[in-house]
């Protein structure tokens, strides 16, 4: 199953009516582009929601082990600079960024670009989809981003001001100066 988009055009909705719209419709999962297209993401079967777990938990020890800021999950909606609302599978802010929005901000969808995301593509996910979200995510400020794609078995680095770097799995990743001591080894998706 892909996501349905929708093309709005001539309906504009305001962040506070997206924002309804999500809390009105909680099964389902939206994201919105910069164009103000309406995209229903799918559920993800058993495999890759698995992964993605994995995934969130691996950030989150390392996060409470270090302190140094906040972890996501696929389910939070983070408003981009350039009007996009997107979800990462997983997510992290450092703190200092994080305490700068105000409660109201962190309650609903936050205005802040994520410092770090991971996308894990689905066995029905779009790749060059996936690639624009990434190019999307480096655009709006993320400094370090990884497309995790078992279904080539690769993964894609992304940094702000350098090119995609591709690895073949399996293979160890480490989030650099971004995230100390923060690594992840993914033989385990092969």
């Amino acid at each position: 199953m892909t996501p349905l988009t929708l093309n709005l055009d001539t309906v504009h909705l305001s962040d506070e009516q997206f924002y309804q719209l999500c809390q009105n419709n909680r099964e389902l999962q939206f994201e919105r582009t910069a164009k103000g297209e309406l995209i229903i993401m799918p559920p993800v079967g058993g495999e890759s929601g698995n992964r993605e777990a994995d995934l969130i938990i691996d950030l989150g020890i390392w996060n409470r082990q270090t302190d140094l800021g906040f972890t996501f999950s696929s389910s939070t909606v983070f408003k981009l600079p350039n009007g996009a609302d997107r979800s990462p599978d997983a997510a992290w802010i450092q703190k200092k960024r994080w305490q700068t929005l105000t409660p109201e901000q962190r309650r609903k969808f936050p205005p802040i670009a994520p410092d770090f995301v991971i996308e894990l593509r689905s066995a029905t996910d779009d790749l060059q989809m996936l690639h624009d979200k990434m190019r999307e995510y480096m655009n709006a400020g993320v400094q370090l981003g990884w497309l995790i794609n078992p279904q080539q078995q690769q993964v894609e680095i992304y940094r702000q001001g350098q090119d995609v770097e591709v690895r073949n799995l399996p293979t160890e990743l480490r989030s650099e100066n971004l995230l100390p001591r923060f690594s992840l080894t993914l033989s385990s998706y092969l």
